[in-house]
């Protein structure tokens, strides 16, 4: 298995220069992915979900007449449906796989080892149509919450009880302090590195806490560049689109005026995606210009569904997360750590294919892959994505109104770790309906970066709406006519 670490080897990657475009044109039709056919036979999009919560979510009520004692944990008073009615759900609405998250409390791990993981192995037997991961919210020391995905052992169980017992916040009882600081989740990034099977750790909602627009809470963007140089193959990426996105539907069906999507209620998110990833040249744009493999995702964060007076759509409902990779729990993480992966809501899209290659080559890089280049060289690009005819769970059938091709330039280490901005980002070409050729369902769209002078990222997004870019989410607004795709970059990098 082979991973990528932040690129920051290179010395071309300090002195990179833009690219320069001019006109378009294909090329790719027999290009082969980089690796060769033989890591990709039987690869597929598999659409899933990893954070996905179960009445193992527990509320905790001290005991009066105890207390001294740790309090007990009320099981479906927060998460209320069993980890077996979500794997049945996600099925229903087209998931391939996904992972149970119940966030911790105090000695939860012990409730995790004892009663979940029984749970988590009867729904694997009853609804075997669907991959599932053992997992986590990981109450995560000097943040908020993230998605700790453990590989699929024979010891996972003991796998995440060791890292829980450990390192969740809220693990202890009485409340340890020494559990919520930035030294001591370095500590964890560093002990789950180490580990023979390392789990892969996302981080959830990460402008949830954030007051305004640059303006964050208990993520910044110091803290993830310290977790991803501390672990690069654990501490991968983060959620672009939160969950709660049912926030502004009522039970009936109508819109809530008062409701919010994904819960943002000080920094709203920005066409469902969280400020970090929508904000063309901000923070993911950063990290992407030091090179750093960073991969976005998009999850339900299911707790309650909306028709019960909740939140949140059931998995696979409205947000997916598409891993190619063969059906196989090695491959989907290893496609989520490696970021062979993209991301839509309201089932906008249900396949997206960019191949980058030199004008010339028969090698291609995907999503998540990275070619070499020379100065001066010409990168074809062609971007093929299934538009699906048939409606999406909210009874609409949305078309894809427009795709972007982003790009980046790759500049090395940024000297202030709180960087949030990529002042080089820029939509390279906007693409329509008359710019690209349909078959069925399939849109496909060829460009050319003319005259490449340096190393750089390329990423894809589209949209259903007339948005040049993604607009605050007022309260009330109906998701389900505000839709997005997102794909993780392929990098061009400069011999």
């Amino acid at each position: 298995m082979k991973y990528f670490v932040p690129l920051l080897l290179s010395g071309c990657l300090l002195h990179a220069t833009p690219a320069t475009a001019h006109g378009t044109h294909g090329g790719l039709t027999e290009a082969k992915e980089q690796g060769g056919t033989a890591t990709s036979k039987g690869r597929k999009w598999l659409a899933g979900d990893h954070h996905i919560h179960s009445e193992f979510s527990a509320d905790y009520k001290p005991d009066p007449a105890a207390p001294n004692a740790a309090p007990k944990p009320l099981l479906g008073k927060d998460g209320r449906y069993t980890i077996a009615r979500n794997a049945q759900m996600g099925a229903a609405f087209g998931l391939n796989w996904m992972v149970s998250t119940d966030h911790g409390g105090p000695l939860h791990s012990r409730l995790n080892f004892e009663q979940a993981y029984p749970q988590l192995l009867v729904a694997r037997k009853t609804v075997p149509q669907i991959l599932i991961f053992y997992g986590m919210e990981f109450d995560t020391p000097a943040g908020d919450h993230s998605s700790m995905i453990i590989p699929f052992t024979k010891g996972e169980r003991a796998q995440l009880r060791d890292i829980e017992s450990r390192f969740s916040k809220r693990e202890a009882f009485p409340t340890d302090p020494a559990r919520d600081t930035e030294p001591r989740m370095i500590e964890a990034l560093r002990y789950m590195r180490a580990q023979p099977n390392q789990p892969v750790l996302i981080a959830n909602h990460p402008s949830r806490s954030a007051k305004d627009v640059g303006v964050y809470g208990q993520y910044t963007p110091a803290e993830f560049r310290n977790w991803n140089d501390t672990a690069p193959t654990v501490s991968v990426g983060m959620e672009g689109a939160p969950g709660h996105q049912a926030g502004s539907i009522k039970p009936d069906g109508s819109n809530d005026p008062e409701g919010t999507r994904g819960g943002y209620g000080n920094s709203p998110t920005l066409g469902g995606f969280d400020q970090m990833t929508a904000r063309l040249g901000g923070f993911w744009d950063s990290m992407l210009g030091e090179g750093r493999r960073w991969w976005i995702t998009a999850t339900s964060d299911s707790h309650s569904n909306w028709r019960d007076g909740g939140s949140d759509f059931w998995p696979g409902e409205y947000s997916k997360t598409y891993v190619h990779a063969r059906r196989d729990h090695g491959d989907v993480l290893d496609g989520l750590r490696s970021g062979r992966v993209f991301v839509t809501t309201g089932d906008l899209i249900s396949e997206l294919d960019v191949s980058v290659q030199v004008h010339g080559s028969k090698q291609a890089a995907m999503m998540g892959g990275v070619i070499m280049a020379k100065p001066g060289d010409d990168i074809d690009v062609v971007i093929r994505l299934r538009d699906p005819a048939a409606a999406n769970h909210g009874g609409f059938t949305p078309d894809v109104a427009r795709v972007d091709l982003i790009v980046g330039d790759v500049t090395g280490p940024v000297t202030d770790r709180s960087t949030d901005h990529n002042t080089t980002t820029r939509v390279e070409k906007r693409f329509n309906e008359a710019d690209w050729t349909k078959a069925g369902e399939v849109l496909t769209m060829h460009y050319t970066l003319r005259n490449l002078r340096g190393p750089v990222y390329l990423r894809v997004r589209g949209t259903n709406t007339k948005q040049a870019e993604p607009v605050t989410d007022p309260k009330g607004e109906n998701p389900w006519e505000d839709l997005w795709f997102y794909g993780n970059p392929v990098f061009v990098l400069v011999k």
